[in-house]
């Protein structure tokens, strides 16, 4: 577990002899079951999310990481009618989710009721009118037990919104977990999950490429940056069974969303999939 360091009015993540901070005040530091939780404000991105001491998201950072993680998976699926998430519990993927009208099912799968209520209170505007909305259900569960007892064929998109692999969340990177994502993926749909950063998490993001292609039938990251996270480049890996639909989004739900989008865009993504640095190329290769 990782410590927030805390140096006068900077609270920082540390990540292998690198410090990633901002000047900020610390709100909250809470011990839940699971994991320390700690909400900072800061004047630059305004209130942020720690989980062990590792960056999560913030008021001004969080369309960076949350837009990419699911508009390209929601505006390419087949359908969108019922939709899963497994972490996410600051609420930021379900605000992203829910801006689509075709969502009737949205399950939201958190381990950790203790982050849900805090970021419900004390960072609003991430979840936004998502926790209102009837279609979300949210879960206080275990992830893994719930994909492993879940239907086949059931959601049209799978996100995993989870922190990084350690902890509460180091199930979720492993091929047992992703084979029974398939499984309850329905033909036509879509999983997505985040996949760290290639430079500060290179081993991993590499490996977790290479599981999904084993996995699915297509598998491709997409590369952007959420500055407050460890090197601020960071990627999201897409995966379908019939063909790579994630490629092509649908114009009609483009057309639905594109304005309440800060980062994603069509022409965006176009570029975030072409963006593969040669070292992750080759690591894929061998």
């Amino acid at each position: 577990m990782n410590k927030p360091i805390q140096d006068g009015n900077w609270i920082d993540e540390y990540h292998n002899g690198v410090r990633y901070g901002l000047e900020a005040k610390l709100l909250i530091e809470e011990q839940s079951k699971f994991q320390k939780i700690t909400v900072i404000e800061s004047s630059r991105y305004g209130k942020g999310l720690l989980l062990d001491g590792c960056w999560m998201t913030a008021e001004k950072q969080e369309k960076h990481y949350h837009e990419c993680l699911v508009q390209p998976a929601m505006c390419s699926a087949k359908e969108i009618q019922k939709v899963l998430i497994i972490g996410g519990g600051d609420g930021g993927t379900a605000k992203e989710c829910l801006l689509h009208k075709e969502v009737e099912q949205l399950d939201l799968v958190e381990i950790d009721e203790t982050v849900v209520e805090i970021c419900k209170k004390q960072l609003p505007t991430i979840g936004g009118q998502a926790w209102q909305d009837p279609r979300l259900k949210v879960k206080i569960e275990d992830g893994i037990h719930w994909i492993a007892n879940a239907s086949s064929n059931y959601y049209d998109v799978i996100f995993v919104d989870g922190s990084d692999p350690a902890g509460p969340a180091k199930g979720l990177f492993n091929k047992v977990f992703f084979e029974n994502c398939r499984r309850v993926l329905k033909p036509g749909g879509i999983f997505a999950t985040q996949s760290e950063s290639p430079e500060a998490f290179r081993e991993i993001h590499i490996d977790t490429v290479k599981i999904l292609r084993e996995v699915f039938e297509y598998a491709d990251p997409l590369y952007g940056w959420v500055p407050m996270y460890p090197s601020g480049w960071w990627s999201w890996t897409f995966a379908a069974i019939d063909n790579p639909r994630y490629l092509n989004p649908i114009k009609q739900r483009v057309i639905q969303i594109e304005e309440n989008c800060e980062i994603w865009s069509p022409r965006w993504q176009s570029g975030a999939f072409e963006a593969m640095p040669a070292f992750v190329e080759r690591g894929l290769s061998k």
